[in-house]
């Protein structure tokens, strides 16, 4: 067990450490600046908590005329219209409160709604890279956790403080009016209580930050459970998975407790100070009852006001509670936001092309990783070329597809399209003319119609083209034996496809898109031996007439390649046809001697 004095950390526990941040004013402007689009509906908001302020105030200043005009004058004017403008103020009461907090709370869920249609719009713009440095349960909980924690500190804490803070200029000036000497007491409590809630404020900011990072552990959690079920059925893995859920939600509590500590920690501590005030106040003013230099009127109307600047005061020292848990959680939404995205700000165009390909020494290192990948890639691929990368696993095969489309940016080198450099055309323009079926099948809980037709307009899909699409890829049979046809909804991630159909899919996608350059990264990977068959004939009439690069582990699928490349340790080893790479002997005739040692060499 480890201890800083305030918190505990237990043996076991998941510790979050927080980096230093964006400072809170700078975060907490920002975040304000979303509020402007919706400034009119905002200001019905603050005038409700005004008219709220002026009522709160308006009752102590009537006590004392009710008091002396009603027990002592007898004033019948008083004693008819009293209980009528008690009605009424607690009528303009009800009208500011309802104003106050629909508006603010209707002005909240904008922002939170906005951030999230924000980080959406700019989290697709971002580069592969961040998903692989980002857990997805983090990502995911800014979305759903984080960013809803922003609505009180965005509205409805500006909104308290102009209540609170009308309410208690206005008592204190009241409070002046009755006795000014006996008021200035209740601002010696002012220096002692700032410090208290500057110390409460950091703690505060500290928890939230590390609750919502555990929340982005836990959903992460959730997540890897749901998505590898089988494994973990499999492997006897749910002991391991309910102890690393146990964990996740013991943190969070654990953090959510000590934020709890620091938040209710602040407010007795300043009602303590507070109430020193009162106490000497409340006994000055009795002794100057006992003298009859004061009604008892003034006195319940001076006791009244100081009595009701206590609840002002709890709300405005509880405050700092959401505005810290909200600083806290836009500094992680802002992140996403700011997070720089793909470099797309370019002007070139190519708006039709031949497909021809050449890698210039291209080289090209991962982020955590001290090897390269690519290493001084010199490659040419001509018009209507097939040309199948293969090597072992890591050798770099997926990094030049990955290169080719702009997934990542090498660091030295060039890749051209038709003599283009691709680093300076459009991002969208250039994956136009790209289609890819990678092994790890990306299928959306839509229709398959959708699926195939993914990336055009919604609506009206051009079904006819969709069919051609799906005969291509021999999906078409299965497809309509499906319960709703081409309509039919095929879960999250395809759940409701075999591995093959989901494979096939895909290909009719590519088909679809009708690209004049292929990717198939292991496109037949998940297809068993007979509709491997049918679909390896789809997909070598697909690549008729088109540019095509081929990663394959399986040999057996890229004997009528135009050419192969050996690619090992990210550098070019070997290159030729099928025949020509087996006569040489060397690193290919090794890789296909391993996968047919049945059959022998020439």
């Amino acid at each position: 067990m480890i201890s800083d004095g305030l918190y505990t950390i237990w043996p076991g526990e998941i510790i979050v450490t927080m980096s230093k941040s964006t400072s809170g004013v700078s975060l907490y402007w920002r975040l304000l600046t979303h509020v402007a689009p919706y400034k009119s509906v905002f200001a019905i908001s603050i005038f409700g908590m005004v008219l709220m302020a002026c009522t709160e105030v308006a009752l102590p200043i009537a006590v004392k005329p009710f008091l002396d005009g009603t027990f002592i004058d007898k004033d019948p004017f008083l004693i008819t219209w009293t209980p009528v403008f008690l009605i009424l103020l607690f009528m303009l009461r009800g009208i500011g409160g309802f104003l106050g907090q629909y508006a603010a709370a209707w002005v909240g869920n904008k922002i939170v709604a906005d951030l999230r249609v924000k980080m959406m719009d700019h989290l697709i713009l971002l580069p592969v890279g961040y998903f692989q440095e980002k857990n997805s349960g983090s990502i995911i909980s800014r979305f759903t956790y984080d960013v809803s924690q922003v609505t009180q500190a965005a509205t409805q804490v500006i909104t308290v403080l102009v209540k609170d803070s009308l309410t208690i200029i206005g008592l204190l000036g009241y409070l002046m009016y009755l006795d000014w000497q006996l008021t200035l007491i209740t601002f010696v409590m002012i220096p002692p209580i700032a410090i208290v809630v500057r110390f409460f404020n950091a703690k505060l900011r500290h928890t939230s930050q590390a609750t919502q990072t555990a929340m982005g552990d836990l959903t992460q959690v959730v997540q890897e459970v749901i998505d590898c079920i089988k494994v973990v059925k499999i492997f006897a893995g749910q002991t391991h998975e309910k102890k690393k859920f146990f964990n996740a939600t013991e943190t969070i509590r654990r953090w959510i407790m000590r934020q709890t500590a620091a938040a209710v920690g602040n407010v007795p501590v300043v009602q303590l100070l507070a109430a020193f005030a009162t106490a000497i106040v409340v006994y000055y003013v009795s002794l100057e009852a006992q003298k009859d230099t004061a009604t008892v009127g003034g006195f319940v109307s001076f006791l009244a006001a100081m009595l009701m600047l206590t609840a002002p005061l709890k709300r405005l020292t509880g405050v700092s509670e959401h505005l810290q848990r909200g600083i806290a959680a836009a500094d992680t939404v802002f992140s996403l936001i700011d997070a720089t995205p793909e470099r797309d700000n370019l002007s070139e165009e190519i708006i039709i092309i031949d497909g021809d390909i050449k890698f210039n020494q291209v080289t090209f290192v991962y982020k955590r990783s001290k090897k390269p990948a690519i290493d001084g890639l010199d490659l040419e691929i001509k018009k209507g070329e097939t040309v199948a990368l293969v090597g072992s696993s890591g050798g770099g095969k997926t990094t030049v597809a990955n290169l080719l489309a702009r997934f990542y940016e090498p660091q030295t080198g060039q890749i051209f399209i038709d003599g283009l450099d691709i680093s300076k055309l459009q991002l969208k323009n250039l994956r136009q003319h790209i289609a890819l079926v990678s092994q790890e099948v990306a299928l959306f809980n839509d229709t398959v119609a959708a699926n195939i037709a993914y990336g055009k307009a919604t609506g009206n899909l051009p079904m006819q083209k969709i069919i051609q699409a799906a005969d291509g890829a021999f999906a078409k049979n299965f497809i309509l034996e499906m319960s709703d046809g081409f309509n039919t909804i095929i879960g999250e991630k395809g759940v409701r496809l075999s591995g093959g159909q989901k494979q096939r899919v895909a290909i009719a996608r590519a088909f679809f898109k009708n690209a004049p350059i292929l990717i198939l990264d292991e496109a037949t990977s998940a297809l068993d031996p007979e509709s491997e068959k049918f679909i390896q004939a789809a997909l070598n009439s697909l690549m008729q007439g088109r540019t095509a690069l081929v990663i394959a582990h399986r040999l057996s699928t890229i004997e009528s390649a135009d050419r192969i490349v050996v690619l090992e340790d990210g550098k070019l080893q070997e290159i030729g046809t099928h025949e020509e790479l087996l006569k040489l002997n060397k690193r290919y005739a090794h890789l296909y001697n391993t996968q047919f040692e049945e059959k022998p060499l020439d």
